[in-house]
């Protein structure tokens, strides 16, 4: 894996407050991260991130937008997703003496003081691989037909139909039996 500076912020050097970072990402950027075989291509995403320095945290804001080319689960054929979606994440940082209590949290990361730069390229990832969805199916077009593959959907259809089941013969005399019971109920 190639060391990327683009990904990394100095936020020694930042003012405390707002500021806002953008990265372009493409197909390169996975590979990059060792994942040549993943079930998606053309990734066309623009990550905004707003950071936020506090005096002893930053507060990350990862705002996701672009688009990714995948397979329709329903159909198979390949169409084009939108991927949208929205992530935080507070960086806390700790003391030398700090290291042994710091408790895990999904939306808290720790760092030493000591770090002086931070490498966001991992959450940028993780971010983009949460915002695609793991189903994933044409949208529906404006008049609101399914938007996939028609031959696909007719066969799909015929193949769901169910087979008419000859009727058991044991059951035949049972159905007269509630004929006639029934037709009692109604002459009284």
């Amino acid at each position: 894996m190639k060391h990327n500076r683009e990904f990394e912020i100095a936020w020694q050097g930042l003012k405390p407050g707002v500021h806002t970072f953008q990265y372009e990402l493409g197909d390169r950027f996975i590979q990059e991260k060792g994942k040549e075989d993943a079930d998606f291509k053309d990734l066309d995403a623009v990550v905004t991130l707003r950071f936020d320095k506090k005096n002893n945290f930053f507060l990350c804001h990862f705002d996701i937008d672009g688009s990714v080319t995948v397979a329709c689960d329903r159909c198979g054929d390949e169409f084009k997703m939108r991927l949208w979606d929205e992530f935080d994440l507070v960086i806390k940082l700790t003391g030398a003496e700090d290291a042994d209590e710091v408790d895990e949290d999904a939306d808290v990361v720790f760092i030493p003081r000591s770090e002086t730069v931070i490498d966001i390229s991992n959450w940028i990832y993780e971010f983009v691989m949460l915002s695609i969805p793991l189903q994933r199916v044409h949208p529906d077009k404006a008049d609101g037909e399914a938007g996939c593959n028609p031959e696909v959907l007719k066969l799909l259809n015929k193949l769901t139909e169910p087979e008419e089941k000859p009727k058991n013969d044991i059951w035949k005399g049972l159905e007269a039996l509630k004929d006639k019971t029934d037709n009692k109920r109604k002459t009284k």
